[in-house]
C-alpha cells in the first residue's frame, strides 16, 4: 500500500452498495444518501453492480445489517465476482473485522471511501498532509493483524521487544507518523497564518456550498483564472485565493473545499485551518445546485457546518447556481402524495426563496452559461462597498 491512500485502486473497480432504513432514517432519505455513495463510488473510480437495503430498528452492532441480509450479501459477491463491499455509514473496527471474515473480500465504508478520494485529489503539500493525517487517525483503532504493510519494519536497539507482535510494531509506526503530520501541519499552518495577514486589509469574500455545486466554475468566471473544475465531487480540496476587482472595488476571493453530510471529523479536524479561510471571511457567497431534487437538504447540510465554524452572523449572499439544468416536473392536481421542489417552476421557487431569506440576498444564476452574472457582480459589489465603509469610514476611493 503506497503512502497516503487507503484502499480503493486506481483501477475500476466492481462494488455493491449497502445502507440501513432505521427508526431515525426514512426510506426516502435512506435512498438519497445511497444515491450519494453512488457518486462517491463512481469518482473513486468503481462502478456499483446493485445496492442492498435492508430495514432495522437499529443497527446491528456485530455486522451493521443481519446476518440472513449478509448472507445474501455474501452469496451475491461471490456469484458475481464483485470487487468490494461498501456501507453508507462508518463502521467500528469490530464491524469491519467481523463483516470482512464473513464476506471474505475488500470492506470499505462511507469514511473510508470519503478519505481516498480525498488522497488522490491532493495537490499542494498542505492538503496531502491534511489528508495523511486524517487516513492514519482513522486507520489506528482499525489495525488489524493480517495487515503488515504499513511502511518498512525500522531496526535498531530498543525499538522492539522480544515478543512484540507485528500489529503493535504498526501502531507504533503510525502513531510516530501522526506525531510527525501534525508537526508538520502546524508549521504548514504558521505559513498560511502568516500570508492571510500579509494580504493587505482587502475585504475577503469566500465561496462556500455542497460539493460539485459549481463554485469553482464560478470563481474562474469572476476572478478569470483556471482552477480546476470538474463534474465530480471533491474536485478542489486546496483552497484558491485571487484577487478580483469589481468596478473600482478590488477583494480577495477565495475557493472553499465543498461540504458533504457524513463527512469524517478525521477530515474536519484536518482540513481547520483551510476552513479558516471561512472563518476569517468578511461575506460569504453561498452556492447551491438548485437542479439538484435535494437542493434544499443540501442547503442545510452546509448552513449547519458554517454554524459549527462559528459563522452564525456572517452577510452571506446565497448563489442558486444551475438554473439552466433546473427540471421542472409539474405535479399532478391529483396525486396527494407531498409537493416537492421540482414540482415548482423557476418562477415560483425565485419568489419562494426570495421572500424566505429576508436577511440574505437571493440570486439565480448559471456560471456555465453566465446567466445573470452581472446581477450577482452588482450584489457582491453593494456588499463589499458596504462592508468596507464600515471598516475605512474615512476612506473615500469607493464613492
Amino acid at each position: 500500500m503506497s503512502e497516503g491512500h487507503v484502499m480503493v485502486d486506481a483501477t475500476e473497480e466492481r462494488c455493491v452498495l449497502v445502507g440501513v432504513i432505521t427508526q431515525n432514517i426514512s426510506e426516502e432519505t435512506a435512498q438519497e444518501y445511497l444515491d450519494e455513495l453512488d457518486f462517491l463510488a463512481r469518482t473513486a473510480g468503481a462502478i456499483t453492480d446493485r445496492t442492498f437495503v435492508q430495514k432495522l430498528p437499529m443497527v446491528n452492532p456485530k455486522t451493521f445489517v443481519g446476518t440472513g441480509k449478509l448472507e445474501e450479501i455474501r452469496t451475491y459477491i461471490k456469484e458475481h465476482e464483485i470487487d468490494m463491499v461498501i456501507f453508507d455509514d462508518e463502521l467500528s473496527p469490530s464491524q469491519l473485522r467481523n463483516i470482512e471474515r464473513e464476506l471474505e473480500c475488500k470492506v470499505l465504508d462511507r469514511n473510508i471511501l470519503i478519505l481516498d478520494i480525498f488522497a488522490s485529489r491532493a495537490r499542494t503539500s498542505h492538503a496531502k498532509t491534511q489528508v495523511e493525517l486524517a487516513q492514519m487517525q482513522y486507520m489506528l483503532p482499525r489495525l488489524k493483524r493480517m495487515w503488515t504493510h504499513l511502511e518498512r519494519q525500522k531496526g535498531g536497539i530498543g525499538l522492539r521487544g522480544p515478543g512484540e507482535s507485528q500489529i503493535e510494531s504498526d501502531r507504533r509506526i503510525i502513531q510516530e507518523r501522526i506525531a510527525l503530520l501534525k508537526n508538520k501541519l502546524k508549521e504548514i499552518d504558521k505559513q498560511m497564518a502568516v500570508q492571510r495577514g500579509n494580504r493587505g486589509q482587502l475585504v475577503r469574500v469566500a465561496l462556500v456550498g455542497y460539493t460539485n455545486v459549481g463554485k469553482s466554475t464560478l470563481m474562474n468566471l469572476l476572478s478569470k483564472s483556471e482552477v480546476f473544475a470538474e463534474d465530480k465531487l471533491f474536485a478542489t480540496l486546496d483552497t484558491t485565493v485571487r484577487k478580483v476587482v469589481i468596478e473600482n472595488l478590488p477583494f480577495l476571493l477565495t475557493d472553499t473545499v465543498g461540504f458533504i453530510r457524513k463527512l469524517p471529523h478525521q477530515l474536519v479536524e484536518s482540513f481547520k485551518s483551510t476552513l479558516d479561510e471561512v472563518r476569517e471571511a468578511d461575506l460569504l457567497i453561498h452556492v447551491v445546485d438548485i437542479s439538484h431534487p435535494n437542493f434544499e437538504d443540501q442547503l442545510n447540510v452546509v448552513k449547519e457546518t458554517l454554524l459549527e465554524l462559528d459563522n452564525k452572523d456572517k452577510p452571506t449572499i446565497l448563489v442558486f447556481n444551475k438554473i439552466d439544468a433546473y427540471n421542472h416536473v409539474p405535479k399532478d392536481e391529483n396525486d396527494p402524495s407531498p409537493l416537492l421542489p421540482e414540482n415548482n417552476s423557476l418562477e415560483e421557487l425565485k419568489r419562494t426563496w426570495m421572500s424566505r431569506l429576508e436577511a440574505e440576498k437571493c440570486i439565480f444564476i448559471s456560471a456555465e452559461d453566465k446567466l445573470n452574472i452581472e446581477e450577482l457582480k452588482q450584489a457582491m459589489y453593494d456588499e463589499i462597498k458596504r462592508i468596507f465603509a464600515i471598516r475605512y469610514p474615512y476612506n473615500s476611493f469607493l464613492y
